[in-house]
């Protein structure tokens, strides 16, 4: 009795579609090789009229590696990974090879398990944010051989590479840029409950210029869950209801600062006369708001296109021995009407 499954297609059945050889189709599949143009269209047409999917499986088993590099993201909620993994997408697909990613929500036990997982498919690189991993995932990698490069911070000591800026730095900059406008009062309001690392790198690095200039941090409210503009409108109610609320505040990034900025425009809360306010990021969003908010820009594009050139090189991956590569890619603090 059948099962009404049909025979998947070969690469001979390609051939004979295409009227080419066998071994020319398999050149088109693997990219190799010089075939005309007019023989790989052929190919290609053959292939998609017979539904045929090239089974890469074996292909990976010889050479221990695939077409594919891994990507690990802190979140989806916040549009600032995916401007990343734009970068990189798009450097990749010009190499023909494509990103895999999964999800770790600032878990670095999750960002381990998920290592472990693509790892076992043997990708060509593995891109991962920060430099904050746990030893096992640190371990893992060496094992694997493949070429890891790290993204959004050089504050710290890369594996093999790191594409990013100064998270400490940026914080510094907020800090004296609102303590040149005259303010001495300030709050502070984050997400992730304290496990986005970078943000409280950032806010370190605010506090350290807000003490060295006898200034007083007053308030630190640090919600449990992702940021949002909704979010940061709930904060920033419950900061200003407060007795001893500061007269400047900063965010770990712009979606909770835009956030805060809705609050006080529907409730006649002037900006910056009452309240002043700083963000992160300098998200393209921002300039849809009725108030320019003063935020440092960073290069997210630029990090993902380096980091997936790094770990595509054709240089062997680095085993230790080599001194790990840190590119500072910079920052640019983006004065608005918000303090």
């Amino acid at each position: 009795m059948s099962s009404g499954k049909t025979a998947a297609p070969t690469m001979d059945d390609i051939a004979t579609e295409a009227g080419v050889s066998q071994m020319t189709v398999s050149r088109v599949m693997r990219g190799a090789g010089k075939t005309s143009d007019d023989v790989r269209v052929r190919v290609e047409k053959a292939a998609r009229k017979l539904g045929y999917v090239q089974n890469k499986l074996a292909s990976a088993l010889r050479e221990e590696t695939t077409s594919l590099v891994a990507v690990v993201l802190p979140t989806l909620k916040n549009r600032v990974f995916s401007e990343v993994l734009n970068g990189l997408n798009e450097t990749l697909i010009s190499k023909r090879i494509l990103p895999v990613f999964g999800v770790s929500e600032y878990s670095l036990q999750r960002e381990e398990e998920i290592v472990r997982e693509l790892l076992a498919w043997r990708p060509r690189g593995i891109v991962l944010p920060g430099l904050e991993h746990t030893d096992a995932t640190r371990a893992a990698i060496r094992a694997s051989g493949v070429r890891v490069a790290e993204v959004m911070d050089i504050d710290g000591t890369p594996m093999s590479a790191a594409f990013g800026i100064s998270q400490e730095a940026a914080g510094r900059a907020t800090a004296r840029y609102m303590l040149e406008k005259g303010y001495r009062r300030f709050g502070y309001i984050g997400s992730q409950g304290g496990r986005d690392l970078r943000a409280v790198k950032r806010f370190s690095g605010f506090c350290a210029v807000v003490r060295e200039a006898g200034a007083q941090m007053v308030l630190n409210r640090v919600i449990t869950g992702p940021s949002s503009m909704v979010e940061g409108r709930r904060a920033m109610a419950e900061v200003l209801a407060r007795s001893d609320a500061p007269e400047a505040l900063y965010f770990s990034n712009d979606d909770l600062a835009a956030g805060g900025i809705m609050h006080c425009l529907s409730n006649g809360i002037d900006i910056p006369g009452q309240v002043a306010l700083a963000g992160f990021n300098g998200l393209s969003f921002l300039e849809a708001l009725p108030i320019r908010l003063t935020t440092i820009e960073t290069p997210r594009l630029e990090m993902g296109r380096r980091a997936a050139l790094s770990v595509t090189s054709s240089a062997t991956a680095q085993d230790g021995s080599q001194e790990p590569v840190v590119a500072d890619l910079g920052f640019r603090l983006v004065p608005g009407d918000s303090c």
